[in-house]
């Protein structure tokens, strides 16, 4: 009995040990691991203030004036980017009227004047005409330009009118001098501009055309002007378009008076510019399209089969009116050897003579005429806008001649 009360005894002890043992474990598992200790303190980051806090002692905020405090933006505060502002429109100038240019600008010709009228008039009045007397008349004539043929043409009738007039006064001979002039020159040559509209409404062409340096763009955008003037709608064409700033030029004389400028591409075709320049005109219903052409040297044969190109082009719309050649007045013979090469290639209408002011090449007129058989249209006689003006001898002649 005995040994059964120790084996119970026994065998409660070891189920308590056992259960000791369990309990133990589990709260062991239950207990996260300690971290291992830190070898530097690391200060924790600062947290949010809870409610219970106490609050910090107030810090002192820095002193700002009245101009560093910062005023509000509201919506009346903020500006609103400022608008590109466009491009102000060119103010439409007012040609001077064509009628009497030539009248006001005599004083150009004033250093001619000592060529021709002055020189002429000097040897003229000298109390015996011997044969030195008219060999100086004729070197004085051919200085300004005036060419071999029409020179000994011009001495013959002189010689011939002062021996029937005998006396030989100033005026007399200043008349005298003059009607013969005027006589070479042409008085009755038809030196008409046609730029109207044709019946059918199409627009009169005209083309511009000469050598690179002659002042040709400057001379299609005064032409503008005068057409301008006299009371015509214009279109103009920048054909040359082989100069950079050629365009923009022609483009800056038409903004001028008004007129539209017809451009391309830089480099491009210049026929297909003259095409659609006309084109223009016609819808537009403009009076005078007139083109500018690429600046030709005449020794260039490719350059002026372009030039035909041109003209051919723009006559699908109908004929070309007029193709005036820019010539330089101061060229002398080059400026006749040009003239004849252009006219080779198109029909030249008519002469437009530059740089006539300050020069003692007006004879250039009689000499252009005589080999061309066309008649100088239009001359310029100075840089000012409103220098080009239509050709009238006996008014170019009174101006050579003077008082």
């Amino acid at each position: 009995m005995e040994y059964v009360i120790l084996a119970v005894v026994i065998a409660v002890v070891a189920v308590g040990a056992v259960a000791g043992l369990v309990v133990s474990g589990r709260r062991r598992k239950a207990l996260p691991p300690k971290p291992p200790a830190p070898t530097t303190q690391v200060p924790a980051p600062p947290r949010e203030p809870q409610v219970g806090d106490e609050a910090a002692p107030p810090r002192e905020a820095p002193v700002q004036t009245v101009e560093e405090v910062p005023l509000p933006a509201g919506p009346e505060a903020v500006e609103a980017p400022a608008a590109p502002e466009a491009p102000a429109a060119p103010e439409i100038e007012t040609p001077e009227p064509t009628a009497g240019r030539l009248v006001r600008l005599r004083s150009r010709l004033s250093r001619s004047q000592s060529a021709i009228g002055k020189g002429l008039l000097t040897l003229l009045s000298r109390d015996h005409l011997d044969e030195d007397t008219w060999e100086e008349v004729e070197e004085t004539l051919l200085t300004a330009d005036i060419g071999v043929a029409p020179t000994q043409e011009l001495v013959e009738r002189l010689r011939t009118r002062v021996k029937v007039l005998g006396t030989r006064t100033p005026n007399e001979l200043r008349t005298l001098l003059a009607e013969e002039l005027v006589a070479l020159i042409g008085a009755d040559t038809d030196r008409t501009l046609h730029t109207a509209k044709h019946e059918d409404g199409r627009p009169a062409v005209v083309l511009v055309v000469g050598v690179n340096g002659v002042g040709k763009t400057t001379t299609s955008g005064k032409l503008g002007r005068v057409l301008v003037a006299d009371g015509r709608t214009v279109v103009l064409g920048a054909a040359d378009t082989f100069r950079a700033a050629a365009a923009d030029q022609l483009q800056t004389w038409g903004e001028r008076v008004g007129a539209r400028t017809v451009r391309g591409p830089e480099g491009g075709d210049p026929a297909s510019v003259a095409f659609d320049a006309v084109k223009e005109g016609i819808a537009e219903g403009a009076d005078t399209v007139l083109i500018d052409t690429a600046g030709r040297l005449h020794t260039k044969t490719g350059l002026m089969d372009e030039l035909g190109k041109v003209k051919r082009v723009v006559e699908k719309h109908g004929p070309v009116d007029e193709v005036l050649l820019v010539l330089d007045a101061t060229t002398g013979q080059n400026g006749l050897v040009q003239a004849r090469v252009f006219a080779e290639v198109v029909d030249i209408t008519g002469i437009v003579l530059t740089k006539l002011d300050g020069t003692a090449k007006g004879g250039i007129v009689v000499q252009v005429q005589r080999q061309l058989g066309v008649p100088v249209k239009l001359i310029g006689l100075g840089e000012g806008a409103d220098d080009l003006a239509p050709f009238d001898p006996a008014a170019f002649v009174d101006a050579l001649i003077g008082d």
